[in-house]
């Protein structure tokens, strides 16, 4: 998963939908000029039993706008075509998908790759009712400190090999586990290595150095932690929350990095009650990440923005939280992400499809919702419209499952069936 640093990152709507001229030219299929694609040896994937496109004007005029007996074009990194197996066009190469299912590559917008250690025995004792007082969050920071740069490189290259084999073909991660100029900036490095979604943590917690004086790691945070840290990162996140940091903290942090090009990212009312939401919508975030602690208000605000609600059913089902009510957002009209939030304290999960079916189990969300919210979701939670959908010009990130239908992932949790991946228009799985 190398990242491409020439692409554009245009704002989308809340569902992306394919231009006009070419809907009109054809009814139920899609297509780009050959001027997209001369050069470019071209790829036919065809007897698909059902396309999962995103674009609500194809297929059955859903959000998903899915397509039954489809077929999609690739030609080079993006997609070409899409539509009715039988009018595809001819191509150099052809797969057949054997009546099985083919998703966009799902878009994880919030995990934590970059760190060292473990945190086993915490969750031991969390699920067995014993107390534990290992240090949580400060146990993964020692150990991140004491770590090599190669050892940090390890660790991520395998997290995002284990995330690919299940369909992930777009993440974002944070630094967050070294608190320290020297140790933010270096797992910044490590993680650019591999996304181009880079997010800035520094404000994870208050480094324990600093546990007494709060006010001067802020100064850090904002000062020369964020000076050696901005040039490899796109985002800045700060976790508001009680035992982190409070509101106006946050709002310090984020309008820092946004003075620095760093668009602000909220872990938001995950724990408790409190501002971190309308903080994200203030200052135009992306996402608010978590959400489980919601006022009407709070709802309202997200509703009424362009910041999408993420949330992250791994880290409920590994603490046994409280669910965050996704039906209540949906209904509201906010835009919902699902991500894993891979991290080894809450949600030690690198399992799209897990999630997709925790949210259906236990969150109120139909199939079809938490497939989009995973997909068109997490791109949108990223500001993307070149991933997570499969439609002309955006990139040929597919999933193919061993299933007749998307429904599966729900329908048969915890069942490998990613069986073909397709990243930028390479088959890597």
């Amino acid at each position: 998963m190398t990242p491409d640093r020439s692409r554009e990152r245009p704002v989308p709507a809340p569902e992306p939908t394919a231009d006009q001229a070419t809907k009109d030219a054809m009814s139920n299929a899609t297509t780009v000029s050959p001027a997209h694609s001369a050069s470019t040896a071209s790829t036919l994937i065809t007897n698909i039993a059902a396309l999962v496109t995103n674009d609500p004007s194809l297929g059955d005029n859903s959000p998903l706008g899915l397509i039954q007996d489809a077929a999609v074009v690739i030609e080079g990194d993006r997609i070409a075509w899409t539509g009715d197996q039988s009018k595809a066009p001819a191509t150099d190469n052809r797969v057949d998908a054997g009546g099985r299912a083919v998703l966009p590559g799902f878009v994880d917008s919030h995990s934590h790759l970059v760190f060292a250690g473990d945190r086993t025995q915490e969750f031991n004792a969390r699920m067995s009712g014993r107390p534990y007082s290992a240090g949580g969050i400060r146990t993964t920071v020692a150990a991140t400190r004491a770590a090599t740069d190669e050892e940090l490189e390890a660790n991520v290259t395998r997290y995002l090999a284990e995330a690919l084999r299940q369909g992930t073909t777009t993440f974002e991660t944070k630094s967050g586990y070294g608190l320290t100029t020297h140790d933010e900036s270096r797992a910044l490095r490590v993680a650019a290595r591999h996304t181009d979604e880079v997010t800035y943590l520094g404000a994870h917690i208050v480094a324990p150095e600093f546990a007494d004086d709060p006010a001067a790691y802020v100064d850090l945070v904002t000062g020369e932690m964020l000076d050696a840290c901005a040039p490899h990162a796109r985002w800045i996140d700060v976790f508001c929350e009680r035992g982190a940091f409070d509101g106006d903290q946050a709002r310090a942090i984020l309008t820092a990095g946004k003075a620095r090009g760093l668009h602000p990212r909220i872990h938001a009312n995950q724990l408790s009650y409190g501002p971190g939401v309308r903080l994200a919508v203030e200052l135009d975030a992306a996402s608010a990440d978590h959400c489980t602690h919601l006022t009407d208000e709070d709802v309202d605000a997200l509703a009424n923005s362009r910041t999408v609600a993420t949330l992250l059913p791994g880290a409920e089902f590994s603490t046994r939280a409280e669910w965050p009510d996704a039906r209540r957002l949906l209904d509201a009209g906010v835009t919902v992400a699902l991500s894993t939030d891979c991290n080894p304290g809450s949600s030690f999960t690198s399992s799209v499809p897990f999630c997709i079916a925790l949210a259906v189990r236990d969150m109120g969300m139909t199939p079809d919702e938490a497939v989009w919210a995973a997909t068109a979701g997490g791109a949108a939670a990223l500001r993307r419209t070149d991933v997570g959908r499969l439609t002309p010009g955006a990139y040929a990130d597919l999933t193919l499952l061993d299933a007749p239908s998307h429904v599966h992932l729900a329908y048969r949790p915890g069942v490998p069936l990613v069986t073909g991946v397709w990243r930028h228009g390479e088959r890597v799985l």
